[in-house]
């Protein structure tokens, strides 16, 4: 009869369970360590690409809308004028920070998608003059 070895902790392990914890940990460590999107060559829509600078962009317009409101009641309501004319010129600058952050995005994004294009039909030569 054989007897099983024993863990560090005490317990017993048969050699089946220690060959399913160590593929377990292999195949968990090769998936954490794929990047989905290198991996898989689906397309995605103009929206999946986009969605964060146009809200970044959108935001910062309202927020910039506000700032505009806020500044030309300064202008119009005596009562609490020095509060609308701190607050005014901070809303206007976030929202114009946010905007501008947004319209930089975009290129960014474009240059991105172009790089990822020749780098794909670069490896798939790759991979017909090699086989």
């Amino acid at each position: 009869m054989e007897i099983p070895p024993k863990s560090p902790d005490g317990s017993e392990k048969s050699p089946q369970s220690k060959e399913l914890l160590s593929s377990n940990t292999a195949s968990t460590l090769c998936i954490s360590s794929r990047s989905e999107s290198v991996w898989t060559s689906t397309s995605r829509s103009k929206w999946d690409i986009y969605h964060k600078p146009v809200i970044v962009m959108s935001v910062g317009a309202a927020v910039f809308v506000f700032g505009t409101v806020i500044t030309s009641l300064s202008c119009f309501i005596e009562k609490n004028k020095y509060v609308y004319k701190m607050c005014g010129p901070a809303f206007l600058s976030l929202g114009l920070m946010l905007l501008v952050c947004g319209l930089v995005w975009v290129p960014i994004i474009r240059k991105k998608q172009k790089q990822r294009q020749k780098s794909q039909f670069l490896q798939s030569l790759k991979s017909f003059f090699c086989n």
